[in-house]
């Protein structure tokens, strides 16, 4: 009988960098069934939907205002039940979430090896992503195989103790992800959204990040309207994050904006396709900054630190906290310089360049049973 590795999936960009995994495995010739514990409920079963997943368990976990030590609470024990239903012979999650720090520790619980997709990013402040830095330490612990997607991933790993034969250095899944589906030719366009005229110019803009809720969000949302004021000929799309603290200050300070358009969370392929043919993005993602460097779209991140130097290192991403001068210089150099744009805009793979899913097929299929 073909080995079974569950494959766990909690939100949206779980979803996006599992797939390529899914796929790689079941082409080994693994079973791979996905459980899902839809901590996102709607933006996860959206990319569901375009990835063409099927979930075996659904947890359905979400709940209105929740806090994590609730999330936590209901996760562990719910995932532990279907481990003694499922018996899988490893369990798979990708990233830095409640899901898949107790799908390690459930798993451990269980003396099922667990595999951390994406393991090693490390920012160096506990709080900053928060609570994602935790989250991903505390997964380390109980990681049997770590698929670190650099090298920077790997000493990190190294540094806290892990063992250097479970750490795999394999890519990013996002860009196997992306470069497939960026290499369509039609992609589709944001529902509403006006084709961009003649002399305009494309901005993505995300902003969700826990750590810049309140005032750091504020600053920012107030830095993006004052650009946009300034620059008609920018149009600026904002694909709003559900959680009331972001979408209210969102709606607040930047509704009715002439230039600036905000809509609900994208499809993958339409987010692609913006991002394609954006001229710059402005985000706090820990995505964006491993998507856009690849398309060589210039990133500039409302954070003081990342778990994600590589994109700093190469050039394709600047971090500028969320000082609003710093952003409004930095802004406008890449607007109106050319060559400032130019030394931003090539495209860069830090993360590898489509294939890791594959890799992580290839090396459970090594390693499996794990000792």
């Amino acid at each position: 009988m073909a080995q079974r590795i569950l494959c766990v999936m909690g939100t949206r960009p779980e979803v996006i960098k599992m797939a390529p995994v899914v796929r790689a495995l079941e082409a080994r010739g693994f079973q791979a069934p996905v459980l899902v514990t839809a901590q996102h409920r709607d933006m996860l079963d959206q990319m569901m939907h375009t990835f063409g997943l099927r979930s075996t368990w659904d947890l359905d976990a979400m709940r209105t205002d929740q806090t994590l030590a609730d999330l936590t609470g209901r996760l562990i024990p719910a995932l532990d039940r279907i481990l003694a239903e499922a018996a899988p012979d490893a369990v798979l999650a990708q990233g830095d979430t409640a899901t898949v720090f107790c799908a390690s520790l459930a798993a451990f619980y269980r003396h099922i090896p667990f595999g951390h997709v994406e393991a090693g990013l490390r920012s160096g402040d506990l709080r900053a992503p928060f609570p994602e830095e935790a989250l991903r330490r505390l997964t380390a612990v109980t990681t049997c195989w770590h698929f670190a997607p650099t090298a920077t991933a790997r000493t990190a790993l190294l540094r806290e103790g892990c063992a250097p034969d479970a750490i795999h250095v394999v890519g990013n899944t996002v860009i196997d992800s992306l470069l497939e589906t960026a290499s369509r030719p039609e992609l589709p366009w944001p529902e509403g959204l006006r084709p961009l005229a003649p002399g305009e110019r494309l901005i993505l803009v995300t902003l969700h990040r826990r750590e810049n809720f309140g005032a750091p969000l504020r600053q920012a949302l107030a830095s993006i309207r004052d650009f946009a004021a300034a620059h008609p000929e920018a149009r600026l799309v904002y694909p709003v994050h559900p959680n009331p603290q972001v979408r209210d200050e969102a709606k607040r300070t930047l509704d009715g904006a002439p230039n600036i358009h905000l809509c609900a969370p994208l499809a993958y392929p339409v987010l692609v396709n913006l991002l394609r043919q954006a001229f710059l993005v402005f985000t706090d993602s820990g995505g964006l900054q491993e998507e856009a460097p690849a398309l060589g779209r210039p990133v500039l991140v409302f954070r003081e630190v990342t778990e994600r130097p590589e994109a700093v290192e190469a050039g394709g991403v600047t971090l500028i906290g969320t000082d609003a001068e710093r952003f409004r210089a930095l802004a406008e150099t890449l607007w109106n310089d050319q060559d400032a744009y130019a030394a931003m805009s090539r495209p860069r793979f830090p993360y590898g360049e489509g294939h890791s899913g594959a890799a992580i097929a290839r090396i459970l299929k090594e390693k499996l049973p794990c000792g």
